[in-house]
């Protein structure tokens, strides 16, 4: 007959991922022409749990570089954007007690498109992805053995013969 064990140990308890795009704008000092490029940086963020629901409160900073003055003049306009998200995770069992949140970013924020509206405004979509793991103490159950396997007995392979074997070779006056 086994006998059974439990261990209580950290196990992911629910998981999920979310593609979001957002739009912003963005008012320039001076009326663009053209814009020359768009990137995203500083990406920073944490998870926390709110109700049943996962929250994200990040920031990434936004920088657009335009032309000006009929493209004769260049400048970055620089932007710092802060989000909150909602995620509703299902979780795979009722866990009481204490659970931890851990946010990644499966791909990082992004410029996906960007535009000058007439009153000199720059329009700009982001895109990113995030999953979110929801971590809490689990119970496994295993069998466990008793009997302890024996002890295999281990042989040198060196006997009596092989040892002089070596002693008629080796030769004393070789230094």
């Amino acid at each position: 007959m086994a006998i059974y064990k439990e261990i209580v140990t950290k196990t992911v308890i629910g998981k999920g991922k979310k593609y979001f795009k957002n739009n912003y704008t963005l008012t320039p000092t001076d009326k663009p022409t053209t814009v020359l490029g768009c990137w995203v940086i500083n990406h920073q963020f944490k998870g926390y749990k709110t109700g049943e629901k996962i929250g994200v409160d990040g920031s990434f900073d936004i920088n657009i570089w335009y032309s000006y003055d009929n493209d004769s003049k260049t400048t970055v306009v620089s932007k710092k954007i802060d989000y909150n998200d909602v995620f509703n995770v299902r979780t795979k069992e009722n866990v009481t007690g204490d659970t931890d949140v851990i946010v990644r970013t499966l791909k990082q924020p992004n410029c996906v498109k960007v535009n000058i509206l007439d009153n000199g405004d720059i329009n700009f979509d982001i895109e990113k992805e995030l999953g979110v793991e929801i971590v809490g103490e689990g119970k496994v159950k295993i069998s466990v053995e008793e009997e302890e396997d024996p002890w295999d007995e281990i042989e040198d392979d060196v006997d009596d013969t092989v040892l002089e074997q070596i002693d008629q070779t080796v030769d004393e006056k070789y230094i």
